[in-house]
């Protein structure tokens, strides 16, 4: 038995690597064959369509095989009337995802969606981000705060949605907004700085290891991970965390002055359910309810900026979903060799 496992498995290693092979000649001749590249462009969802539809698929489905025919019969007279009819001038909202991690990437498609919105909206608009961002390095996401700003000083109303976590450089964020919503159980605050790193100074030392660090200017580096750190270096770094946390602290103010900023600028993070105790939040309420509640009065509009992927990020993508499927049919088949077996 163990041969014959040992036999499948080398016939298997065999199999993916002649399909990965194969595969990436694909890739490359298809990727050779595109005459034209692909632009960066912007997609636009209308959200109130999109509800609307929703809501009759569901509703179509429900009702008997007769009725599902006459209903949609009449939905469809309903949205000639509505294409005919003269439309009111309706409040625009215009919806953005922020999916942040340590680096804020995201802010690379941000900065360019928001340049767009401005260039169509006013202040009788309303941007709504929908912000999942449990932090990260402080000048990447003071960044990110600096684009929501942009709408703010043109005078159009910014409403941020929490579903999940809005937390250190994310709150930095969130703060920016006139409104604050959030899920009941979404994670917000933790307005502190931490910088950790280990030291492998003893490490190098025992195995007699020399590390050299030249430098001009006493302070260029203070704390390192190979060298012999000082306390004149651990007093240094410190003073960099503490006045680091207090322009953080005082951006915060800054944007949401009906902060108490002692009580929350602690490092603390705390559910929405307290933050809204605390005044972090405005409203509980996720962004679902909250853009489905405003599709009764405004036009909704996601808007989100799309750049193709690279050649070779394709080719990464293809190789692994590829050796994922490849891995997964060999564990099936372990598995269903040890049930019958």
């Amino acid at each position: 038995m163990i041969e014959l496992f040992a036999e499948y498995g080398l016939f298997l290693a065999k199999a993916v690597t002649v399909l990965i092979f194969i595969w990436l000649l694909m890739m490359l001749g298809l990727s050779f064959s595109k005459k034209t590249k692909e632009d960066d462009h912007f997609e636009v969802v209308n959200l109130n369509k999109k509800y609307k539809n929703m809501a009759n698929t569901l509703r179509f489905s429900l009702l008997p095989k007769k009725e599902m025919k006459q209903a949609r019969k009449e939905n469809k007279k309903e949205r000639k009337k509505e294409k005919k009819a003269t439309k009111p001038n309706k409040k625009r909202i215009f919806v953005l995802n922020f999916l942040g991690n340590i680096k804020a990437t995201a802010v690379r498609h941000l900065r360019k969606e928001i340049t767009a919105i401005l260039s169509v909206a006013n202040s009788n608009d309303e941007v709504v981000v929908c912000l999942e961002n449990a932090g990260g390095l402080v000048h990447e996401h003071g960044f990110a705060s600096s684009q929501l700003l942009r709408i703010k000083q043109k005078g159009i109303p910014l409403t941020v949605a929490v579903d999940k976590v809005a937390a250190s450089g994310g709150y930095m964020m969130a703060c920016v907004a006139d409104k604050i919503i959030a899920a009941p159980f979404a994670i917000v605050g933790s307005i502190g700085v931490l910088a950790q790193l280990p030291n492998f100074n003893r490490l190098l030392d025992k195995h007699g290891v020399d590390f050299e660090l030249m430098k001009a200017g006493e302070l260029k580096r203070t704390v390192t991970i190979f060298g012999k750190n000082t306390d004149e270096d651990r007093k240094h770094f410190n003073e960099q965390l503490q006045d680091t946390h207090d322009l953080f602290k005082e951006f915060v103010k800054e944007n949401r002055p009906i902060l108490d900023i002692g009580k929350v600028a602690t490092g603390e993070h705390w559910l929405a359910t307290r933050g809204i105790e605390l005044k972090l939040v405005d409203e509980l309420i996720t962004s679902d309810d909250y853009l489905l509640n405003a599709s009764k009065d405004s036009d909704i509009y996601e808007i989100k900026y799309e750049v193709p992927k690279t050649i070779s990020e394709r080719l990464a993508i293809s190789v692994q979903l590829t050796i994922d499927k490849l891995f997964f049919s060999w564990w099936q088949k372990e598995q269903d060799s040890k049930l019958f077996s």
